[in-house]
């Protein structure tokens, strides 16, 4: 029967006892299937030589007068079949496959996107506004016009599983991600001879992870043709000659010297005050936007900036087209509370540890490590005051960070070792480190963004601390 039928892109078949609808192939000996819900997932191909399928002609039979139902149920079938072909019938491809309903707003940069041959732009807008909605609006148009295949998400480690469930749940994107605790994994369910990095569709990959030297260049060779990079402030040409973000900036500037390469920046605080830093991100999307005078612009060079840069604050798009917007109010009160006799004991072990950490600082620290101690000491207490539970988790998180960082790094340790609180630095907690290590070579975290420069101490200090620490809040906690 396969031979026999027509077989011409967009007729409706039944084969497996389910309805499909033909898509074009160029192998004319192969017959492309998307089953009538539209799921990619499901897309099959059958070799019509080896007539091991067949196909007929869907028919559907006509309607009785015993199948009409009431007048709210075709009402309702009325109403379904209006919003369905409102959003598959729209200008953009994209409404028909989405889970939500975007603001009018947040479709600026989608239109900004298609003005350009090759998509470079720059989104800023404040926090709250939809910087990843924006982000999968272009995506997922670019995806169902054809003119991407695959995608990349570049972040940091902590929100790479916040940006699956967006693109999964919103975009209908399934993407894997990425990283430390899940490349293992990953490799083992691949065919030999390929790569991680070009055998899964759309992947989402930890900054850190990818930045590495031993991964960088794979990375490059395998780069999807659509690359998202989220939190984009922190892969500027860093100032203070740090480490990691330079490794950050080299990455994405590799990235983007492939000019057909599209290519999205999404952060929230472009500018740091730093315009050296701000020019390198610009840089990014056009090379000769590195060398702009942004208080001298031209006319031309302000129009031509404008096609790729995009900054809003909430206030700008609140009221948008006769769209109303209501973003949270935040209400700042201070509310006077008692600690039961169990927490008080365990602030004050907490509080008594993080000022040991203060009162041990010496003249023959650098100022960075003093600084860090009273970071740490800062954050450890803001951590635990938070609740115990909070607490807990976020010192075995860094643990484990800890603990994969040096199974992955192979860092070994020498001699007598300073802790984390006396100077290393981590990034969630906004704290630099300038550590003494002793290991071997030059420590630097994979994922967390912890890193030791000149002499460092060993991390297994650093995880002892965490864990005396973790145990002590236990050991108050369960008291209760």
């Amino acid at each position: 029967m396969t031979d026999t039928l027509n077989c011409t892109p967009g007729s409706i078949v039944s084969c497996r006892s389910r309805q499909w609808v033909i898509l074009p192939d160029e192998n004319p000996d192969l017959i492309r299937l998307c089953p009538l819900s539209g799921n990619e997932e499901e897309i099959i191909g059958i070799f019509r030589h080896l007539n091991l399928e067949t196909l007929e002609p869907a028919t559907f039979p006509n309607p009785t007068a015993d199948s009409i139902k009431d007048h709210s149920t075709a009402l309702l079938l009325m109403d379904a079949a209006r919003h369905l072909l409102r959003s598959g019938a729209g200008p953009f491809r994209c409404l028909g496959r989405l889970s939500l309903r975007p603001r009018p707003y947040q479709l600026v940069p989608l239109l900004m996107a298609l003005r350009l041959e090759t998509v470079r732009l720059l989104i800023a807008d404040d926090v709250g506004i939809g910087k990843t909605i924006e982000a999968g609006l272009i995506v997922r148009e670019l995806l169902d016009r054809g003119e991407i295949a695959r995608i990349a998400v570049l972040c940091p480690p902590h929100l790479c599983d916040q940006w699956r469930q967006e693109l999964r749940e919103k975009f209908h994107i399934d993407a894997v991600v990425v990283r430390s605790g899940t490349a293992s994994k990953l490799e083992r369910a691949i065919p030999n001879g390929s790569h991680i990095f070009s055998y899964y569709r759309h992947i989402i990959v930890s900054l850190d992870y990818a930045k590495s030297e031993r991964r960088k260049a794979s990375f490059i060779a395998h780069c999807p043709d659509f690359v998202i990079v989220d939190e984009a402030h922190t892969c500027t040409r860093a100032s203070n000659k740090s480490t990691s973000q330079q490794q950050r900036h080299q990455l994405i500037t590799e990235i983007a010297e492939k000019t057909s390469r599209h290519l999205l920046l999404l952060t929230a605080t472009p500018h740091s005050g730093i315009e050296e830093s701000f020019l390198s991100l610009l840089g990014l999307l056009k090379p000769e936007f590195a060398n702009l005078t942004l208080d001298q612009l031209t006319e031309t060079q302000r129009d031509n900036l404008a096609g790729h840069f995009i900054q809003r604050r909430r206030a700008d798009v609140k009221l948008w087209l006769g769209n109303e917007t209501p973003f949270p109010q935040r209400q700042s009160d201070e509310e006077p509370y008692k600690l039961s006799k169990e927490y008080k004991e365990l602030f004050e072990e907490v509080y008594n540890f993080a000022r040991g950490l203060v009162k041990t600082t010496t003249v023959d620290m650098t100022y960075a490590q003093r600084r860090g101690r009273y970071w740490s000491a800062l954050a450890l207490i803001r951590c635990v005051m938070s609740s115990p539970a909070a607490a807990i988790s976020t010192l075995n998180r860094s643990l484990n960070r800890e603990s994969g960082e040096m199974r992955e790094s192979g860092v070994g340790s020498r001699g007598k070792c300073e802790s984390r609180e006396s100077g290393v630095e981590s990034r969630e907690s906004g704290v630099e480190s300038r550590g003494k290590c002793e290991s071997r070579g030059k420590c630097e975290s994979r994922e967390s963004g912890v890193e030791s420069r000149g002499k460092c101490e060993s991390r297994k200090i650093i995880i002892t601390n965490y864990s005396v620490l973790m145990f002590m809040i236990l050991r108050i906690w369960n008291k209760r």
